[in-house]
Order: C-alpha cells, then sequence, then structure tokens
C-alpha cells in the first residue's frame, strides 16, 4: 500500500451536539479552547463539555463550536503524525472552510476564529431580520429541484438552492413559505422534503447584509500569501495563494455550496486518493461515499480515531 495523496475535509454547521468536545478534553491539543476563548470573547471549554443541545442551535454558537472541534481534531492528527501519506488539499463544508483555511495554513487559529465570530454574528442578525428556512430534498436529481425551485419564485415565494450535497441530496433555502412550497412540490419531482434545524435560509440572497458585514472583517484578516490549495465551495476550484478569501468568503453567504463538485476536485484534479473527515460527526463521510465511492474516506470525530 503506497502513500496516497490525502484530502482533510471538515464538517459544518449541524454536526454541532452536547458535549462534542469530551472525547478531546485529556489530549494536548483541547489547550486550543483557551487560544479560541481569548479571540473570540465565549468560554469554548464550557460550549464543547455543558452547553445544552438548544443553546448549540443559536447560528453563532453553533459555528463557533463545529470550528472548535475541527481544529482540535486537526491539531491532535498533526501531533500524533497520525496522517500516512502527504497532506495535499483541504475543504470544508459552509463553515468548515474556516477550519480547512486553518489547516492548510492560509490564518491562524484565531484569526480564523474571530472570522467565525464574526460571521455566526452576522449571520443570526440577517437571520433575525428576515425569517428564513432550510429543507433537504431526497432522491431527487438537481436539475430537478432547480426546476422545482424556480417554478416556487415564479410563483412569487423566495427559494433558492443552497447546497448541492452529494447525488440526490440537495438543500433549499429561502423563505418559509417558499420552503413549504418547495415540499408540496416534491412528491412531483419524486423526492421528500426534510425540514433542517436551522435559524435562518443561509447560502441564499436574505444572507446579504451578513456578506456585507463579513466582508469588512475578512479584508481586515491577513491571509498567508502561500498555502495548501483549499477547494472553495462557491466554485469549486482550489486556491492557494492570498487572493481571493475575502471574496470568496463574502460570497459563500449567498451562494450555494458545491460540496459534491469540491469532492470531485480533490478526488480528480487534486489527486487525493484518501479523505480524512475531522471534526464531530461523520455527515461529510457518508456524503463523499455517494460521491465518490472508490475514495477511502475516514472519519476522525475523537481521539480513538487516530489510534
Amino acid at each position: 500500500m503506497g502513500e496516497r495523496p490525502i484530502g482533510l475535509v471538515f464538517p459544518g454547521q449541524g454536526t454541532q451536539r452536547q458535549a462534542m468536545g469530551a472525547p478531546w478534553r485529556d489530549t494536548p491539543s483541547w489547550g486550543i479552547t483557551a487560544e479560541i476563548s481569548e479571540a473570540t470573547g465565549e468560554d469554548i471549554a464550557d460550549l464543547l463539555l455543558h452547553a445544552p443541545t438548544e443553546l448549540l442551535r443559536r447560528t453563532d454558537l453553533a459555528q463557533l463550536s463545529v470550528f472548535s472541534v475541527a481544529v482540535i481534531a486537526h491539531a491532535e492528527a498533526v501531533r500524533r503524525g497520525a496522517f500516512d501519506g502527504p497532506v495535499v488539499a483541504c475543504a470544508g463544508h459552509s463553515l468548515g472552510e474556516y477550519a480547512a483555511l486553518t489547516a492548510a495554513g492560509a490564518f491562524t487559529v484565531p484569526a480564523a476564529a474571530a472570522l467565525v465570530a464574526a460571521r455566526g454574528r452576522a449571520m443570526r442578525e440577517a437571520a433575525a431580520a428576515r425569517e428564513g428556512t432550510m429543507g433537504v430534498l431526497v432522491a431527487a436529481s438537481l436539475a430537478d429541484v432547480e426546476q422545482l425551485a424556480g417554478s416556487v419564485r415564479e410563483a412569487g415565494e423566495d427559494v433558492w438552492v443552497a447546497n448541492v450535497n452529494a447525488p440526490g441530496q440537495t438543500v433549499v433555502s429561502g423563505s418559509p413559505e417558499g420552503v413549504a412550497r418547495v415540499a408540496d412540490g416534491a412528491a412531483s419531482i419524486g423526492a421528500k422534503l426534510i425540514r433542517l434545524q436551522v435559524g435562518g435560509a443561509f447560502h441564499s440572497p436574505y444572507m446579504a447584509p451578513a456578506a456585507e458585514s463579513l466582508a469588512a472583517a475578512l479584508k481586515d484578516t491577513a491571509a498567508a500569501p502561500r498555502h495548501l490549495p483549499v477547494v472553495a465551495n462557491v466554485d469549486a476550484r482550489p486556491y492557494d495563494g492570498a487572493g481571493g478569501w475575502t471574496e470568496l468568503g463574502t460570497r459563500q453567504l449567498t451562494s450555494p455550496v458545491l460540496w459534491e463538485e469540491s469532492v470531485r476536485t480533490l478526488t480528480g484534479p487534486l489527486g487525493c486518493g484518501r479523505l480524512v473527515e475531522l471534526g464531530p460527526g461523520r455527515t461529510l463521510a457518508g456524503l463523499i461515499r455517494r460521491i465518490a465511492p472508490d475514495v477511502e474516506v475516514v472519519s476522525v470525530d475523537g481521539p480513538a480515531a487516530l489510534d
């Protein structure tokens, strides 16, 4: 078995759960919680160990907690020399892009944490200003979902494709009425809609006010001039230099997350023969198995996975 090039992938919001930091508490990398707490003004250790599920649903806290676990998992994997091949690229799903940029060496942990805090606050404020929701359509093609969403928009309701996660899994985002209309029409395209427990219409035009405030934070955050390639959500293309993340990160809030295509970029042009998911849960591994069944995928959601 030769050393296959490795791609690192990082989950997004929705993977948070109560006490998800507990498995990492006794590792040397747990000290990162103090660093993130200092950068954000939140008690990260308390969030990761004791915050109830209901509190972790809050957009800003959900994002900080998932980011923190992902960064700790990556740091511990590096510390233990757990990667048995060269790491050649990174990608993250939505919020996970910030953990990916950290792992790739584009941002320091405190800088990325401050951006995640700013992003979460901005998204929470935008969602409070304009009620929205999201739902995942299962078992329909992207073309059918786009057509259904388009017909709902023509009928005067707001709804857009927000995440293209895997074949037969597409997320829509918009007004409660718009998403309800898509749910009503789902059977017509052989699908069903599962509502997501989220606080707003993320990755849609409803996030335009959040994009503005995030753009300001991104502009003020220096990225390293060179870093490992990170596949961007907005266009599924790899970027390895300081240019572009202000624009890419800003656009990400109002554009669809092209996850399926991002995985194809990792496993195709970037040559990743193995993908390692770092952070809470195993959501991405499930999606990757549907996108690229021939690629080995490993989930590191606790230190036991590193042994």
